[in-house]
């Protein structure tokens, strides 16, 4: 409009005009440019609703290609579900493959998470063959065994290898070994600290490989006793404080048997040469899995262990012989019974159960 910049100053939201006339100028420009304005506005609502009903027309029109593509996509796949069972070809050919494809997609999200789950492998469709289901399962298992073995660490191994050895002479065998089997062996039950030195002094040619506390029973009596006993590389001594009261070499042993139940009494069968020697070692030991293949390891007779059911005989001296008698009981006890063998009352440990508790 030609105004100079005293004439009029902008405002946030107002225009503030100096003189007179630059508002009657322009208030005459308005007049005069009105109509044109109005021209443009009706272009610009014309020109709108073309672009408008254009875009409108394209959105249909693709909505239409794509209905369409749905419905012969869909028509294909019904009739290639009806040709499902025949041999590959083009009117299925997609289907099959799509059904793969979603088999193996589920199969990702519900592979088995440990070695030991067999159940949870998924029953492959009819399209995909059971032999490729067999042998992606078998690849999967050796990937989690090859994981495992390599994450596994020295003192892992060395306990499994222990675990393997109790398993090859307990199993099905013993009433209370599955709840064993989750317990971790120890190295020693009794530190080198807790022996007696003089004790220590006589043995001391001979490496400790394990000691243990346990429970003796006299030959005459079955009265108990506490002692320590500890096994070296030769022999295993039966030890009272600073006594040693029994050497039991390994070549001597000719034989070890435990009871089916849930007990702990241990007797070893000892070779007697003459009438002086000490007949069988009957023993009560809380660590008797532990033991008992800390023993078959170090004196390498895994095969001497035996599990009995009913009684075991044992020789107090040479002629002379008693039993060691068991049953099953609501509290365990041990106690020299009328008849004079030692009786052994354990923890029924199938009370409690539905079905009959057998060991074979």
């Amino acid at each position: 409009l030609g105004y100079l910049p005293d004439e009029y100053k902008m405002g946030r939201t107002k225009i503030f005009i100096r003189h007179p006339r630059t508002l009657y100028a322009t208030e005459d420009a308005y007049e005069k440019c009105k109509h044109d304005l109005g021209e443009f506005e009706l272009n610009l609502k014309s020109t709108k609703l073309q672009i408008e009903t254009c875009w409108r027309g394209a959105q249909a029109r693709k909505e239409k290609e794509k209905r369409a593509w749905a419905v012969k996509v869909i028509k294909k796949f019904i009739k290639a579900y009806i040709n499902r069972g025949e041999a590959k070809s083009t009117d299925n050919s997609e289907y099959l493959a799509f059904v793969r494809q979603s088999y193996l997609n589920r199969l990702k999200n519900n592979l088995p998470k440990t070695v030991l789950d067999k159940t949870t492998w998924l029953t492959p469709p009819s399209v995909v063959a059971e032999v490729a289901s067999e042998i992606l399962r078998k690849l999967h298992y050796r990937l989690m065994v090859r994981r495992y073995v390599r994450g596994i660490t020295p003192q892992r191994k060395a306990q499994l290898q222990l675990k393997i050895v109790t398993s090859s002479i307990f199993k099905d065998k013993k009433e209370n070994y599955p709840q064993s089997v989750s317990q971790p062996f120890l190295d020693t039950r009794i530190s080198e600290q807790e022996i007696n030195s003089r004790v220590l002094s006589m043995i001391r040619n001979e490496h400790i490989k394990y000691s243990v506390p346990v429970i003796k029973y006299d030959r005459n009596g079955f009265k108990p006793r506490p002692r320590q006993l500890i096994l070296t590389q030769t022999a295993a001594y039966v030890v009272e404080e600073a006594k040693v009261k029994q050497r039991v070499s390994y070549s001597s042993l000719k034989g070890i048997s435990v009871s089916n139940l849930s007990d702990g009494i241990i007797v070893f069968h000892i070779t007697c040469e003459n009438p002086k020697q000490k007949g069988d070692l009957v023993i009560q030991c809380d660590h008797l899995y532990e033991f008992l293949t800390k023993l078959s390891i170090i004196a390498n007779k895994q095969n001497i262990i035996k599990v009995v059911q009913g009684s075991i005989k044992i020789e107090i001296q040479t002629g002379k012989e008693s039993a060691v008698d068991f049953s099953r009981g609501q509290e365990p006890q041990v106690y020299k019974a009328k008849n004079g063998h030692l009786m052994v009352v354990s923890l029924d440990l199938c009370s409690g159960l539905n079905f009959p508790c057998r060991i074979q």
